[in-house]
């Protein structure tokens, strides 16, 4: 089934429904539903759709030309790519048509040509053709060098879709019957890849589908993170070393380096990079101190992977002797609910603090969203609050409480008083919280439920 991307479905629509010649990038990494995105915005309208595979040019061309030749009921031979898509441009002079070019970085290989072969024909029909061109790819370095200023296709361009694991809310669409506490905890290890969240069987619990999907043999995702990795990077010790540090809680690049035993800075930097772009290592500097990189943190911002690196890699040897029930009992069970799912919390209240943003729900709209660095000179101690927003009138603190006991008014002063013990001077105070709040809470504080982030 086709769940959520609403906004990527409208923004595609609108340029594939135009009276003129567009081309539409789309990447990203894999298992995002990139593909699925394309099906659903091409299924009612007049489209020729190409899956590009690992084979010599004359493979693909000759795989490509049946597939034209099938949509028109016609004959057709192509020579070369330079006739087929002269073809397919010429068509698009008297008729609606959309091409699609799935998986291009393969078709990128086996034709070194093709980025300009296509300029060639985008700038000669322009303004005479109605051709849609969508190229699609995973590799997310080689799609991102399309688009570099010295490449041919640079500026051709009418959209360009980097597609982004969804978020917590429309992840939650794939798995309906889970209560709210489930919803939130499912999450926090599957994260927002559709791929993945398909698999979930919501009729099973959070722990049956964690050892069915993850910890069984010859279970779907049981190999999915590594192949997933060797699939983007050459050098998979040296990345399985920086997952591994960074789900420790090694989140500094010193500290990083040191717990990897990566000796070079420059070889973890370029990890670190090649990561980031992947979306599945985040960098975040503090939101009152942007720009200082000593202050930098880094992330594992892809919940499979961080619940990965964090139980099943550490602990492989283990898994490979024990069956699932015994180590999810022994090695994830208790840790998951203690600390993993109350930080990925942390992250779900800034998803739905950004959701409210964007549609105009918070009182005053928000400039920045993220961590706040902090000195208490009481204490003589440094550290970070995680979530807190910037508006126009100054800083809002927000606290979330992931346990089973709610939120009462003395809990909170003792939460104020603690800020007040730094240097953030925060106008407003607000508390997410697992098990929802006493009745006597000041309403001069902002509050939110479990319920509230599913409405």
């Amino acid at each position: 089934m086709f769940v959520g991307r609403k906004k990527e479905i409208g923004a595609l629509n609108k340029v594939l429904s135009s009276d003129k010649q567009e081309n539409v990038l789309i990447y990203g990494r894999r298992r995002t539903g990139k593909t699925m995105l394309i099906k659903e915005a091409i299924k009612d309208k007049k489209a020729i759709y190409f899956e590009a595979v690992e084979a010599n040019e004359i493979t693909i061309l000759n795989k490509l030309g049946e597939i034209v030749s099938e949509y028109f009921h016609l004959p057709l031979a192509f020579s070369s790519f330079f006739d087929l898509f002269k073809y397919l441009f010429e068509k698009g002079k008297s008729e609606d048509l959309i091409f699609v070019i799935d998986e291009y970085s393969y078709l990128r290989n086996s034709v070194t040509s093709i980025d300009s072969i296509m300029q060639s024909y985008i700038d000669e029909y322009k303004f005479s053709s109605r051709l849609k061109l969508v190229l699609c790819g995973s590799y997310v370095e080689i799609m991102k060098n399309l688009v570099d200023y010295s490449k041919p296709l640079y500026g051709r361009f009418s959209q360009i879709i980097k597609l982004k694991p969804m978020d917590y809310y429309d992840s939650a669409k794939f798995y309906k019957n889970y209560s709210v506490e489930d919803k939130v905890a499912i999450y926090s290890v599957f994260g927002g890849i559709p791929f993945y969240n398909a698999l979930i069987n919501d009729s099973l619990s959070v722990k049956d589908n964690i050892m069915n999907l993850l910890l069984a043999p010859y279970s779907p995702l049981y190999n999915e993170v590594e192949n997933y990795l060797k699939s983007e990077i050459n050098k998979i010790t040296n990345a399985n070393s920086v997952f591994e540090a960074i789900a420790l809680k090694a989140t500094k690049f010193t500290d990083i380096k040191d717990h990897s035993h990566i000796v070079h800075s420059p070889t973890l930097s370029l990890i670190l990079n090649k990561l980031n772009e992947m979306d599945i290592i985040k960098k975040e500097a503090p939101i009152n101190d942007p720009h200082n990189k000593k202050k930098a943190h880094y992330y594992i911002g892809d919940n499979l992977t961080l619940f990965y690196y964090k139980y099943v890699y550490r602990y492989k040897s283990q898994l490979v002797i024990t069956s699932p029930e015994i180590f999810y009992k022994n090695y994830i069970e208790k840790d998951l609910y203690e600390n993993h799912i109350p930080k990925i919390f942390e992250m779900i209240a800034r998803q739905f603090l950004i959701r409210k943003n964007i549609k105009g729900e918070l009182e005053t709209p928000l400039l920045a969203i993220g961590k706040y660095y902090y000195g208490d000179p009481v204490n003589k101690t440094n550290g970070e609050f995680d979530v807190v927003t910037k508006d126009e009138f100054g800083y809002i603190f927000y606290e979330c409480k992931y346990t089973r006991a709610k939120v009462n008014e003395a809990l909170i002063k003792k939460e104020i008083a603690q800020v007040k013990n730094t240097n953030l001077n925060p106008y407003k105070y607000g508390f997410f919280s697992r098990s929802g709040f006493d009745e006597n809470i000041s309403p001069d504080i902002i509050t939110y439920t479990l319920k509230d982030l599913y409405l």
